[in-house]
């Protein structure tokens, strides 16, 4: 099963998002969905070689936001599709069985769109504002979770899904009990002081009732 904790990445710059990658995993990080938003396609390249690098060195999965071509040519572990990105089931083409696809949601009729198309695991969210993020849809909530979560139950649908959006430490234990399998996170890591404490305390909370 998927890792429970994912780092999005952060940073301005190939330098800045490199230092914030190796942090995380340097943390105990370990899977890394590198967000690297308005690049150029040479910029791209060049950060996603070096972070399949290290991710390689760390045995940490690898993941593209946004960009499959980008995920295909460099033999990333697979891609995050947003919305308004290439629909999972041409993605799932392109890319093959054996990738993992991530697709973002915002409604239960998102999820069970991306369930249907061959989607892998799902980033539903806002949890509650975040910054990280332009173009912002619906903030969840809790109570967002809870309703989600109930009806894929209900209608028997089963995907890993991560919340996203604005999460802090305190917001675990309510988060968890909606039934969610894990969060991605991006913030609360790139801005710790004490990133291996935190991904520790992040880990000890998402995997208390998981029998090894």
């Amino acid at each position: 099963m998927y890792n429970k904790l994912q780092y999005i990445s952060q940073g301005k710059t190939i330098e800045q998002q490199l230092y914030n990658i190796h942090q995380a995993l340097d943390a105990g990080c370990d899977w890394i969905q590198m967000r690297f938003k308005n690049q150029t396609a040479k910029n791209s390249f060049a950060l996603a070689e070096a972070v399949k690098f290290l991710c390689e060195e760390y045995l940490a999965n690898f993941i593209v936001n946004d960009n499959l071509y980008l995920a295909q040519q460099i033999a990333a572990d697979g891609v995050h599709l947003g919305l308004s990105d290439m629909k999972i089931d041409e993605a799932r083409a392109i890319l093959g069985a054996t990738k993992i696809i991530g697709g973002t949601a915002n409604t239960f009729e998102d999820i069970v769109n991306h369930a249907k198309n061959g989607c892998d695991y799902i980033g539903l969210g806002p949890f509650r504002f975040t910054s990280t993020k332009e173009k912002l849809s619906p903030i969840l909530g809790l109570s967002g979770y809870y309703e989600i979560l109930e009806k894929l139950k209900k209608n028997n649908i089963e995907i890993p899904v991560y919340a996203i959006g604005g999460i802090t430490l305190k917001d675990l234990n309510p988060l968890i009990e909606t039934g969610i399998h894990g969060i991605a996170v991006s913030g609360i890591i790139t801005k710790s002081d004490e990133k291996e404490l935190l991904i520790q305390q992040l880990n000890e909370k998402l995997y208390a009732n998981v029998i090894v």
